[in-house]
């Protein structure tokens, strides 16, 4: 057995990379650790990979509760599973139909796969934990990036400390899901089900850490906690300012050095104010808007892309690697984020896309109910402030800083680079993580 004490990185998503997981793990492998990330499994990635130094094992749904997981695969008990879930609903529909009962026409019809979701949630997290424990040796540090990945953790870490390991479990809240649009639209009591689940998850963790220290100071209120958890920002790690302004960013998107470009980063889906963002860049003269991610809007966009309305003035482009995207976002002229604001977790979100636009020393326009955002825009004068829901005063907001005068614009540039010198930046983020992880397995205690 090795004397190194052993850090594992979960992540409930297929790390294509994540970036939060893969700068913990570096961070902790240079102080020392043995350390790997696990993911589920995608059919496009390798199951046992590499991104650098750092292993990456993508797992899929096992044991008993993987026919229960949509994406378990196509074995005899899921298409089992699939046909009776299929033909319940159906029925479900006649009868609401039949019945002409507006009730049963909104009601779901209780599946197997239903019932199970809700009684043993969070399911698919349950079944991919039950994949991992076939695939990863125990650890000392289980370091889980959401509730799915909780799960997964304190599944491993009960079989690790059976094998002499540590076994302890640091919960990283990235962020207040209950409150975010996904769980929006569910009955109350089911939510309060899934909150009291969480808050168990929560006590039985060793220790607690959160994206921004507004999450912070809310998650101490509502779970009544003795102190608020460690705030780690997903800043980009330190890179020293560019000389030249990148030209990565205008090449891929074809567009030629007169225009000016509006960059958004991250996943391109619904309630991100992208239609909004776009039709907002379209009333600012020689502009264009570049929307670079993926996700389930991207054919949506790149239809945009053709419609002759946009035609030059709108670009999707793919993602790159989390390490190369600040040099990409120094390319543009401002960086977007039009998030509506609807939920308490977007109005305290800190997203990857505003430090690296900060980063990056490009100013930032930001949704004015995006609470932290904004104070840290308005406090350091970083950009502008928006209507999201309105694409005139998204316009406004960017002719406002792409009009500003040379000397207005690199100052601005300069308060953002000091900032990221400062304060926002990976490594001066990352030493309380550092430091509670040496607290939770002492070196010298393998």
């Amino acid at each position: 057995m090795t004397d190194r004490r052993r850090a594992i990185v979960l992540v409930h998503n297929p790390v294509a990379p994540y970036s939060r997981a893969l700068r913990i793990a570096r961070s902790l492998e240079a102080e020392g650790w043995e350390v790997l990330i696990a993911g589920t499994a995608r059919d496009d990635l390798a199951d046992d990979d590499r991104d650098g130094t750092i292993r990456i094992v993508r797992a899929r749904p096992a044991g008993p509760l993987a026919p229960f997981v949509h994406e378990a695969g196509s074995g005899a008990r899921s298409r089992l599973v699939s046909g009776t879930d299929d033909v319940l609903a159906r029925a479900g529909r006649l009868a609401a139909r039949a019945t002409g009962v507006p009730l049963l026409s909104r009601a779901r019809t209780p599946t197997p796969r239903r019932v199970l979701g809700v009684a043993r949630w969070p399911l698919p997290a349950r079944a991919w934990a039950e994949g991992l424990r076939r695939r990863l040796p125990p650890a000392d540090l289980y370091h889980a990036c959401g509730v799915g990945a909780l799960v997964a953790a304190q599944t491993l870490a009960r079989d690790a400390r059976r094998q002499g390991r540590a076994g302890r479990v640091v919960y990283d809240v990235i962020d207040i899901f209950l409150d975010g649009n996904a769980y929006a639209t569910m009955p109350a009591p089911l939510r309060r089900f899934y909150a009291r689940r969480e808050i168990a998850l929560v006590r039985r963790s060793d220790a607690i850490v959160t994206v921004n220290e507004a999450i912070a100071a809310e998650l101490r209120r509502r779970w009544r906690l003795p102190a608020e958890p460690v705030a780690v920002r997903n800043c980009p790690p330190w890179q020293p300012p560019l000389e030249a302004r990148p030209q990565e960013l205008r090449t891929a998107a074809g567009l030629p050095p007169s225009i000016r470009i509006v960059l958004f980063l991250g996943i391109l889906g619904a309630d991100r104010g992208l239609l909004e963002s776009g039709e907002a860049v379209l009333r600012v003269p020689d502009a264009a808007f570049v929307a670079m991610g993926f996700g389930p809007w991207s054919e949506r966009l790149r239809a945009l892309d053709r419609d002759a309305a946009h035609a030059g003035r709108h670009v999707t482009l793919p993602p790159v690697h989390p390490d190369d995207v600040p040099r990409w976002a120094a390319g543009a002229d401002a960086v977007l984020i039009a998030v509506p604001g609807d939920s308490l977790n977007q109005r305290l979100s800190t997203p990857n896309k505003f430090w690296e636009g900060l980063t990056a020393g490009v100013p930032l326009v930001v949704g004015r109910d995006l609470r932290v955002m904004r104070a840290i825009v308005e406090a350091h004068d970083l950009g502008a402030i928006a209507d999201p829901a309105d694409p005139d005063d998204l316009a406004r907001a960017l002719a406002a800083v792409l009009d500003a005068p040379p000397d207005a614009r690199a100052a601005r540039r300069e308060r953002a680079l000091a900032l990221y010198r400062d304060t926002y930046r990976w490594d001066v983020q990352v030493r309380p993580l550092l430091e509670q992880a040496a607290r939770l397995v002492p070196v010298g205690s393998r």
